[in-house]
């Protein structure tokens, strides 16, 4: 009983004292690429440069759905979403290192998600291998797992072609800085 009631203080210690991890928005060359990855949860297949037709600004964040970090920059992410969806701003959510079903599972406890959830990677040795990765590589950050990791594109600025969308791109190696990231995604969609 001693075990468990330490076990349980254990726990509560770590979650009270979860540490942030924000990042600053920055514009990286990154050499963005496009790709086409399976819809977390239908057997669709999503093509970046598809999806973002029409939008005036997009994020794509790369998550592991264990994430502490992810978890608590879901929230922030979920407001601006909400806040900014029909001024021509969009989200779509990949998956790394987490199966499907720590994905799904990890939605369901939290509500769901309105925004798109595609599927890079399901597990963690798949870490090297991942573009997730390499963009990551590009832009400095030696953070280990690397989530998350957020990435903002003007879909009006990619060519209509070939594999590159972006040579540079706007990136927060991190969580997300509410106050800045909402200037910036209201200074891009030219809101007042």
């Amino acid at each position: 009983m001693r075990v468990f009631a330490l076990l349980a203080l254990l726990l509560i210690s770590l979650t009270v004292n979860a540490q942030h991890e924000y990042a600053p928005l920055e514009e990286k060359t990154v050499n963005y690429k496009n790709w086409t990855l399976k819809a977390l949860d239908t057997d669709e297949q999503i093509n970046l440069r598809d999806w973002a037709k029409g939008k005036k600004l997009v994020l794509v964040v790369y998550y592991a759905p264990w994430c502490r970090n992810w978890h608590l920059e879901a929230p922030v992410l979920a407001r601006l979403y909400e806040k900014y969806k029909d001024k021509g701003f969009d989200v779509i959510a990949v998956n790394e290192y987490g199966s499907v079903e720590q994905a799904q599972e990890y939605f369901e406890s939290i509500g769901g998600h309105s925004y798109k959830v595609v599927v890079e990677s399901t597990d963690m040795g798949s870490r090297d291998k991942t573009s997730h990765f390499v963009y990551r590589q590009a832009v400095g950050d030696r953070r280990n797992w690397g989530s998350p990791f957020n990435v903002f594109l003007i879909p009006e600025l990619m060519p209509l072609e070939g594999e590159l969308l972006a040579e540079k791109a706007w990136i927060v190696a991190g969580e997300l800085v509410e106050e800045e990231v909402d200037e910036f995604i209201r200074s891009k969609l030219k809101v007042e």
